[in-house]
């Protein structure tokens, strides 16, 4: 019976050594697999409102502006991947005294930052990433000898980015 196991023994010795020698003879099997990355950058924006302006009168009383004695610009925070447009819209929103008489009102921005544009009312193409700070500005005016009347006045601007 030990012979046998002793046999048994070699046998099992025999195949090992002979797996041993064909697995180092024999070359390893490799393989590559490429990973692909794909992303999509659209155009796009974000607008954040920092500040409300504030309109002042002028002495004539034929102007409301965020441009004279304590009026002040509206602020807004423009975020942008680029390839996007920036504007205002013409007010239609206004609250005004009853019988005050109509009133021209004018919007303007500009643009400081990533971007920068000069004041005016038209649309402006942004064609790069990156910050910029609209300031947004209001002007009513009266016609003939129209006047602005005692009262709270309010108008809003709508800032566009698309």
């Amino acid at each position: 019976m030990v012979s046998k196991r002793v046999g048994d023994f070699m046998k099992i010795r025999a195949c090992c050594a002979c797996l041993l020698v064909l697995s180092t003879a024999s070359p390893a099997v490799s393989a590559t697999g490429p990973v692909l990355f794909d992303g999509t950058i659209v155009a796009a924006c974000t607008l954040t409102v920092t500040q409300n302006g504030t309109l002042d009168v002028s002495t004539d009383l034929q102007t409301l502006s965020s441009k004279i004695g304590t009026g002040s610009p509206g602020s807004v925070t423009l975020v942008t991947t680029g390839g996007v447009a920036v504007s205002v819209d013409p007010v239609t929103t206004v609250t005004v005294p009853v019988g005050d008489p109509a009133t021209t009102w004018v919007p303007t921005y500009l643009t400081a930052g990533a971007t920068n544009f000069a004041e005016g009312g038209t649309s402006n193409a942004i064609s790069g990433p990156g910050l910029s700070t609209v300031t947004v500005h209001l002007v009513g005016t009266k016609g003939g000898s129209d006047r602005f009347s005692a009262g709270a006045y309010s108008a809003t601007v709508i800032v566009r980015c698309e």
